[in-house]
């Protein structure tokens, strides 16, 4: 069983995907530093959900030979026993710049991991999203999502079988936009009792207005309309929070996982990682979480 817990990496990470396979928690994480010092992605395992030993460098990015830098916002799915791992590369600003979102495959959830297409998966401004920050969701008919995107706008796409491009949604876009109102970045869905949740980080991830709403819906495709902020910050624990991920636990019990800021730190990349409880009220809806 997960335990709460704000100790999980010594040294800064941030925008963690949490994910439970064969009975161990995984969480796949970013090293939260300078753009150029940003090589790699690194992975924390744990047994009893409460002591974490990490794994640097996942990725082999020899198979990656076109990146220069900032590697980041991992999102590992398994299908068909294969890990494919999805993570954003060289943060570019323009269709003429080289990088965006790669595909990288293992048959382990541990990695490595190698290139998986030999080439980007999405590489250009699609709906004015950035590639980046990507989530990857499947559903209960074993379909998988996936959701990116920075800049203020948030795309939806639905993989194929092989897990290197994308099947007409229903409407006939390979690439639909569904960004809710005060999107900024860091997807994140997940399904409960026949409704879907999406969770999204509002804000600047540089400082305090950092933050996480959430929107529920009957659909993975419909466009969330924000119903709450359920993490913010709190001036007696830490600040900037946000980029979220999430696990249901073998008991049932919703976590959430993020990266925040110690109080007591201004360095922008001064983040750790961190798992609290997420609880629902009689309604469905989240209640506010208590970081801890």
């Amino acid at each position: 069983m997960l335990k709460p817990n704000s100790n999980i990496a010594k040294t800064n990470h941030a925008d963690p995907e949490a994910r439970l396979y064969n009975g161990k928690y995984y969480i796949y994480a970013t090293k939260s530093r300078p753009y150029n010092q940003q090589k790699n992605i690194d992975l924390y395992i744990s047994d009893d959900g409460e002591h974490w030993r990490e794994k640097k460098d996942i990725i082999d990015m020899s198979t990656f030979p076109y990146t220069k830098n900032a590697v980041w916002a991992p999102s590992v799915i398994e299908k068909n026993g294969l890990y494919y791992l999805i993570f954003a590369i060289n943060d570019i600003q323009n269709n003429n710049e080289d990088g965006g979102l790669e595909i990288a495959v293992s048959s382990s959830p541990e990695g490595p991991f190698v290139n998986h297409i030999g080439t980007h998966l999405i590489d250009k401004f699609i709906n004015g999203a950035q590639p980046i920050d990507a989530h990857f969701f499947k559903d209960d008919d074993d379909k998988i999502y996936l959701f990116y995107g920075g800049w203020d706008h948030c795309n939806v796409a639905m993989m194929n079988e092989d897990m290197n491009g994308f099947v007409p949604l229903p409407n006939g876009e390979l690439i639909k936009e569904i960004t809710p109102q005060g999107y900024h970045e860091a997807p994140c869905m997940f399904k409960r009792n026949d409704v879907y949740y999406f969770m999204w980080s509002t804000g600047n991830w540089m400082d305090g207005t950092y933050k996480v709403l959430y929107g529920m819906a009957d659909s993975p495709l419909a466009t969330f309309e924000p119903i709450d902020e359920i993490l913010n910050n709190d001036n007696d624990v830490a600040k900037a929070p946000g980029h979220n991920g999430y696990i249901e636990d073998i008991d049932g019990q919703y976590y959430v996982f993020y990266h925040r800021r110690p109080l007591d730190k201004t360095m922008c990349h001064c983040r750790i990682l961190a798992i609290d409880k997420m609880n629902f009220d009689d309604n469905g809806r989240i209640q506010k979480i208590q970081m801890t």
